[in-house]
């Protein structure tokens, strides 16, 4: 019999467990269960998700999270029994089982098919040098269960057989198998017969995951302070449940469209001249981008809210040039306020009390860019109101974007800031244990803030390095200083699938590496692959080749920049993912395991991904790779290059020349698109293209229209657009519908119409107009055009039947 790992690992202080259950009460829609000491909370939040919370001495810590949004409690009924050995709680689609004894909790549907349950008891002990308990839970891993989440590890995108922690550190050149990393997000998707569920461990201190790595049998859990406070999340499918969990920690705004454009950056553009120069080759050889960035050298002595006036004498002439020729500035920001008392910053933080301190009232101190510093305490709300002035600052000056850095915090030699920093944390105090995996998320949220007020009906754009649960409601991720290496080209693509599933959507990696020297195919590979990652962004250190999409001769640039359009050209789709996520709660990438959780081929993939729900992208992870092995879900699949027509549910064999990234659009889409422009907004869209995708069955695609810029979405100034395609023998149909109070400029869409068996007898708009079209073809593909009116009801292709 395998030991369990908490039998394994009891200490002397010794762990203290619950007993029998002899008291139970209940307020409203919580039910609270007594031994002689301690006390478990069982809450209900809502059919699907139901919130467990340990008090060890009887009495729970105050009710405060980071993570957790303003979301509405959901009106339920709720059943409570009591049965021979066990107290059941249950709602129409969940059910929560307590036992008498030893308080064993465990999850079933409403069928009573069990989904999770305790392994081992839960329990903690004492943490005799800081206070508190030490909290622990174990999980019994189901027959052929598999899990994922927990954001941005460097491991395989299942996380069975691994152990992890949650604590965010400055990881520059990680490699695969580094733990931890920047991002801690405790929450982690179970998935057995064919049933998901979802746990989020909602405790900002150091906490640790073992996935059956110590025990084959077990999940287990440990924080090494606060409480034992978990959310279970049912599905039964695992879309259901990434969205429950924004339910509950909310989604990322809706971007300025220009951030989805490409972004380039390098520590460090400076002088200023180097600025205009890159702008001038981007606009010169014609290829997109829409951002450049300014590291640590624009700044004076790296002081924060300052300007380098040697490197750039006059910053918001420069910022205004270069906005008139399409390009946003985006500035990078670190915690770190340097120790200097003719410092404006330094002063006024010293002065008002917004800086850390520690135990004995020392200030928190240590070098980081700039020399000595001393550091601003972000949960404190008049501190990052303070932070959020100087961003507007920034923001009057020029600056677009704010890039938050080194907010682990980083700090030279030290690593971070040692146990006994004191934290405000929103005046429930703690220690740095407490605030530490908070500080970064918390420090995006003053940029954030800062830039809301400052642009007021203007979205705002930050980056963030470090975060919480939560963090996705404060700006875009990257996965940090990662090497130009193919297998971190492999760990971008399986990051970033994991954060999108981890319910942090808005992220990208360093295109070609921060750090290393990624040769030309390497790069190629890795542009194709940020094509279609959430945020494009190409950086690098000034230690390495230059990373410009020109920088590796005339063939690579060739290919760099059909894919960079191709991005442009995809925006209306691009964007419309982005409202599904913000709206819906749906990730933008989605591993195949999330299209079809029951087949076990695609437990383990993790080189494909959807796109959204119509485009699966299928990168190039080998060097010199001439073919791959790409695996289509369920459907039919057209290939998006030559316009191939694959069945799913198979693995097929793909040509990968290094021009050629395989991607496919799934049959039945409507796929919306723009013209190829330098920068989003250059000009008004005057027809906007559909390419609409041939299936014999029935379909539903969206398109979300708005400014592109503004808040105005929030009150409804939208358009979303629904495409029901339906087929019949001898008929195709599209039925378009629409939502909101926006209304785009152009009058017309241009219909690109592929795949069709044969030329249609009669194209009818509305059931009557008869549409001229024009027909060629395409790599043995009928592929047929023509203009309708962008408010269209009904969209009708009459074909020729086919009699036998």
């Amino acid at each position: 019999m395998i030991e369990s790992f908490w039998e394994q690992n009891r200490t002397d202080i010794g762990k203290q467990f619950l007993g029998s259950i002899h008291k139970v009460a209940s307020e409203g829609n919580k039910f609270f269960f007594y031994d002689l000491n301690a006390c478990l909370m069982a809450e209900v939040i809502s059919e699907n998700i139901i919130r467990i919370r340990l008090a060890p001495n009887g009495h729970f810590l105050p009710d405060f999270s980071y993570a957790l949004q303003d979301f509405p409690f959901q009106p339920v009924e709720v059943d409570f029994e009591e049965a021979d050995t066990y107290y059941e709680i249950s709602t129409p689609l969940t059910i929560c089982r307590i036992t008498k004894e030893g308080f064993y909790v465990s999850f079933h549907n409403a069928e009573g098919v069990l989904l999770n349950a305790d392994g081992f008891a839960m329990h903690w002990e004492e943490n005799v040098q800081f206070g508190g308990y030490n909290v622990f839970n174990s999980k019994t891993i189901q027959e052929g269960e598999s899990f994922y989440g927990l954001g941005d590890k460097a491991a395989d995108l299942n996380l069975l057989r691994g152990r992890f922690s949650l604590w965010s550190v400055d990881a520059y050149a990680f490699e695969r198998g580094t733990d931890p990393l920047y991002r801690n997000i405790p929450f982690y998707i179970g998935l057995h017969s064919d049933m998901c569920y979802g746990l989020f461990y909602d405790n900002s201190y150091k906490t640790h995951f073992d996935f059956g790595l110590f025990n084959p049998n077990e999940v287990n859990y440990w924080a090494e302070g606060g409480e034992l406070n978990y959310y279970f999340i049912q599905g039964p499918h695992m879309m259901d449940v990434v969205k429950r969990y924004a339910y509950l920690t909310g989604t990322a705004p809706m971007p300025p469209m220009w951030a989805l454009g490409f972004h380039q950056c390098r520590w460090s553009y400076y002088p200023e001249s180097k600025m205009y120069e890159l702008a001038e080759e981007f606009r010169k050889r014609e290829i997109p981008c829409d951002a450049l960035y300014l590291d640590i050298d624009y700044m004076d002595g790296y002081r924060c809210f300052t300007w380098n006036k040697t490197h750039f004498p006059e910053p918001e002439k420069m910022m205004a040039k270069l906005k008139d020729d399409g390009f946003k500035t985006v500035v990078i920001l670190d915690p770190g306020i340097k120790l200097d008392h003719d410092y404006n910053i330094f002063k006024e933080a010293d002065e008002a009390g917004y800086l850390c301190r520690r135990g004995d009232d020392y200030y928190m101190e240590g070098p980081v860019w700039p020399g000595r510093c001393r550091f601003p305490d972000f949960t404190n709300p008049e501190a990052r109101e303070w932070w959020g002035t100087h961003v507007g600052e920034l923001v009057k000056q020029g600056v677009a974007g704010v890039w938050n850095d080194m907010n682990e915090p980083s700090v030279f030699g030290l690593g971070t800031f040692p146990n006994d920093v004191r934290h405000y944390y929103e005046g429930y105090r703690g220690s740095h244990r407490k605030a530490h995996n908070v500080y970064g998320m918390q420090m995006a949220r003053a940029t954030y803030d800062g830039m809301v007020k400052t642009l007021k009906n203007k979205r705002p754009f930050t980056i963030l390095r470090s975060t919480y649960a939560g963090g996705q409601r404060y700006g875009a991720a990257w996965t940090g200083d990662n090497i130009g290496t193919w297998d971190h080209l492999r760990l971008a693509a399986q990051q970033c699938q994991r954060m999108s599933m981890s319910g942090f959507s808005f992220v990208g990696s360093d295109i070609g590496g921060f750090t290393g020297n990624a040769d030309a195919e390497l790069f190629v590979r890795w542009m194709q692959f940020g094509a279609f990652s959430p945020f494009m962004r190409a950086h690098s250190s000034g230690d390495t080749i230059e990373r410009e999409p020109w920088s590796y001769g005339p063939e690579t640039e060739a290919i760099i920049k059909k894919y960079i359009e191709l991005r442009y050209q995809l925006i209306p789709y691009i964007y419309s993912a982005f409202w599904e996520h913000h709206k819906f709660g749906f990730p933008i990438l989605r591993p195949v395991v999330m299209m079809e959780q029951k087949e076990p081929t695609t437990w383990y993939r993790q080189d494909e991904y959807c796109f959204g729900d119509k485009l699966l992208v299928c990168p190039v992870l080998e060097q010199g790779a001439k073919q791959r092995i790409v695996y289509l879900p369920k459907g039919c699949w057209y290939n998006f290059w030559n316009l191939d027509f694959l069945e799913g549910q198979n693995e097929h064999v793909i040509d990968t020349p290094l021009d050629h990234m395989p991607l496919f659009v799934r049959a039945g889409s409507v796929i919306p698109q723009y013209p190829v422009m330098q920068y989003i907004g250059e000009r008004e869209i005057e027809e906007l293209q559909l390419s609409i995708y041939y299936a014999e069955y029935a379909a539903n695609s969206f398109l979300y229209e708005d400014h592109g810029d503004s808040f105005a979405y929030t009150q409804e100034i939208y358009t979303e657009k629904k495409f029901h395609y339906e087929y019949q023998t001898g008929k195709v149909t599209i039925t378009q519908t629409q939502l909101g109070l926006h209304t785009p400029r152009y009058d017309n869409y241009r219909v690109r119409f592929i795949g069709l068996p044969m030329m249609p007898d009669k194209v009818l708009m509305n059931g009557k107009r008869n549409l001229g079209y024009t027909q060629h073809d395409e790599n043995g593909n009928l592929v047929i055009e023509f203009t309708i009116s962008k408010s269209f009801n009904t969209l009708e292709l009459l074909l020729p039947v086919v009699e036998g």
